[in-house]
C-alpha cells in the first residue's frame, strides 16, 4: 500500500487562516501616488498620520531632482555588490558626505537599516561575548544578536540601574566574559521615549563595554540640526562606539548605515555578510539620500517645523483627555487599552480621512494597544486640527473619551 503523499507546504496556508482568525494578519493599505501629508490610500484621499517621512523629504524637489539625474548619469542600477563592482563615486561621495554631517571619522551605508543590524551585530560578538540588550529593543536587533553566538542579557526599558546591575554580574562572570556590548534603540519606535544615552554611555565606560546604538527614528529629529541621538545628548565617539541609523525615515528615501570610527567602518565591511554579499543601492537612491543630506544641513526650517507641530498635536491630544504614554518625541502613541478599540479607532479615523494604523498585540502588551501616530514637517496647521478634531470625534464616538 502506497501512504498518502504529505504536503510539505500545508502549514503555511494553516498558520496564515490561524493568523486571520485571531485578526492579527496584516492587511496592506496601499498608496496611489506618493507618501505625502495628504496621500491617496486605498482609492480615498486622507491625512498621513503613520508615515515615517517625518521631514516631507520623500517628496522634496530636490532628493527628486538628484534621484532623476543621477539615472541619467549612472543609469538604473549598479550591476554589482559592493566589494566587486557595486561601488560607485556616488557611494563613497554619500559616505563622506554622512560622516561630515553626524562629525564622525567615517560613515559605511547598508542596503537597509535592517541589514545593518542583522549584519553587523553578529561580527562584533560571538561565543565567549555578552550582549546586553534593551528589553523593548527593535526586531532587527533581536534578530541581530540571535544570529551571534554570544550570551544575551535583558536589562528593564530604559532603566539605567537595571543595566548597571548586568554590566556588575557580568563583570563577576567565570570566564570572564571577551567582550560585553550594549545594545539600545535611541528613540523606541511604539512609545516614542528616548533611551538615556549619556547615562549608558557612562556605564559602557566605566565597564569596559562597547556601546551600539539604532537610532533609526532619531536622525533629523534629535540633535542639532537633526543630526541624532549622539549629538542630542552631546556624547564623544569613545562613549558611544556604533551609532546606526537608516535613510528611510527622516531621509526620505531607503538605506541603513553607520556612523563612528575608521576601525569600525573598515572592519564592518569585510566582515558584514549583509554588506558583502547584497547587491548596492542603485545610483537614483544614493543621489537622493546625498540630496536629503544636503537639506538637512542647508534648510534646518523643517527640523524646526517638526517639533512645533509635535507640540501643537501633543498638547491638543492631551487637552482632550487621551493617553500618550511616555511619548518624547513626534512618535505618539494613542493608548486605548483593548485591540478590538483600536482596530474600530482606526477605522472611524480613516473614515475621517485620517491615516492611522493600529498598534496591536502581540506588537504591545494587551492592555496598551494604540494608534501609533507620527507629526511630518510637511502638515499645516490645519492639518493638525483636522487630526485633532478627528480624533475628538472618533474618541467621543467610541466612548474613548
Amino acid at each position: 500500500m502506497v501512504s498518502a503523499v504529505r504536503d510539505p507546504t500545508g502549514f503555511l496556508r494553516a498558520e496564515y487562516e490561524e493568523l486571520v482568525r485571531a485578526d492579527l494578519d496584516w492587511k496592506l493599505r496601499v498608496l496611489d501616488g506618493p507618501s505625502a501629508p495628504w496621500s491617496v490610500v486605498d482609492g480615498q484621499r486622507v491625512l498621513m498620520l503613520c508615515s515615517n517621512n517625518y521631514l516631507g523629504l520623500s517628496n522634496h524637489p530636490r532628493l527628486k531632482a538628484a534621484a532623476i539625474e543621477a539615472v541619467r548619469t549612472h543609469g538604473a542600477g549598479s550591476g554589482s555588490v559592493r566589494p566587486i563592482a557595486g561601488t560607485m563615486d556616488l557611494h563613497r561621495e554619500l559616505e563622506e558626505r554622512l560622516a561630515r554631517f553626524k562629525r564622525a571619522e567615517a560613515s559605511l551605508t547598508y542596503q537597509s537599516g535592517f541589514a545593518t543590524n542583522s549584519g553587523l551585530l553578529p561580527q562584533l560578538v560571538g561565543e565567549g561575548d555578552l550582549v546586553v540588550s534593551d528589553e523593548l529593543n527593535h526586531g532587527s536587533i533581536i534578530d541581530g544578536v540571535r544570529l551571534s553566538r554570544a550570551e544575551r542579557a535583558v536589562y528593564r526599558h530604559a532603566d539605567p540601574s537595571d543595566l548597571e546591575r548586568v554590566l556588575d554580574e557580568a563583570e563577576r562572570h567565570r570566564p570572564e566574559y571577551r567582550r560585553v556590548l550594549v545594545v539600545t534603540d535611541g528613540v523606541f519606535s511604539m512609545d516614542g521615549d528616548i533611551a538615556p544615552l549619556d547615562r549608558i554611555a557612562a556605564l559602557g565606560a566605566a565597564h569596559g563595554a562597547m556601546v551600539y546604538v539604532d537610532d533609526a527614528h532619531g536622525e533629523g529629529v534629535l540633535g542639532e540640526g537633526g543630526r541624532g541621538i549622539v549629538s542630542h545628548f552631546h556624547l564623544s565617539r569613545d562613549r558611544v562606539q556604533v551609532e546606526m541609523g537608516t535613510f528611510s525615515k527622516a531621509f526620505g528615501v531607503v538605506g541603513g548605515h553607520i556612523s563612528g570610527s575608521r576601525d569600525l567602518v573598515n572592519f564592518a565591511f569585510n566582515k558584514s555578510r549583509t554588506w558583502l554579499l547584497s547587491g548596492s543601492h542603485p545610483p537614483a537612491v544614493a543621489a537622493a539620500c546625498l540630496a536629503a543630506v544636503d537639506v538637512l544641513e542647508q534648510e534646518p526650517e523643517h527640523v524646526e517645523r517638526l517639533w512645533s507641530l509635535t507640540r501643537r498635536f501633543k498638547k491638543a491630544m492631551a487637552d482632550l483627555g487621551f493617553d500618550l504614554g511616555r511619548s518624547e518625541t513626534p512618535i505618539t502613541p494613542v493608548i486605548v487599552g483593548e485591540s478590538s478599540l483600536a482596530k474600530k479607532l482606526s477605522q472611524r479615523l480613516f473614515e475621517l480621512k485620517v491615516f492611522a494604523l493600529p498598534i496591536v498585540y502581540p506588537m504591545v502588551a494587551k492592555d496598551k494597544a494604540r494608534i501609533r501616530t507620527i507629526m511630518n514637517a510637511a502638515l499645516t496647521d490645519e492639518d493638525v486640527g483636522t487630526a485633532v478634531d478627528a480624533f475628538a470625534k472618533a474618541g467621543r464616538e467610541l466612548k474613548i473619551l
